[in-house]
């Protein structure tokens, strides 16, 4: 098992690093997404707004939780990492039942599987950069 003696203070430049790169790596899917797909771009969830919002939201509240991990588990990486991927599979969830949304023009089987896209771009940094023991290690 990896060193897994994590310093708290390193969040305060890891959780803001991983919070900015994961809302890049999802404004990236976005464009990506729209260049190759049709998609409604008043779709709330599509918006760049909406993205912003709830990747900040969401990005920022698994650095908290990572640091609640680091105080109550003797291996906060292997413990985090294994909630982060938890909490990716339970993010589809909401996503599988947009299509077909009545009142909700744009919520599409594409709109659905680019959300999910989303996701796991954003994702992809918390468990590359918020977890990676050379970044967090205590020294």
């Amino acid at each position: 098992m990896a060193d897994e003696n994590v310093s708290m203070w390193r969040l305060l430049w890891v959780g803001p690093l991983t919070v900015i790169i994961s809302l890049a790596a999802v404004l990236i899917v976005r464009i990506a997404a729209f260049a190759s797909v049709e998609l409604n771009g008043d779709y709330p969830p599509l918006t760049p707004t909406g993205i912003t919002i709830f990747t900040t939201f969401f990005v920022s509240l698994a650095v908290l939780v990572f640091a609640i991990v680091i105080k109550v588990s003797p291996t906060p990486i292997t413990t985090y990492r294994r909630i982060a991927l938890v909490a990716l599979v339970l993010s589809f969830i909401p996503d599988l039942f947009l299509p077909g949304q009545e009142g909700q023009p744009g919520a599409t089987w594409a709109a659905a599987i680019v959300l999910m896209i989303m996701h796991v771009a954003a994702w992809v940094p918390v468990r590359l950069i918020l977890t990676n023991p050379a970044l967090i290690r205590r020294s």
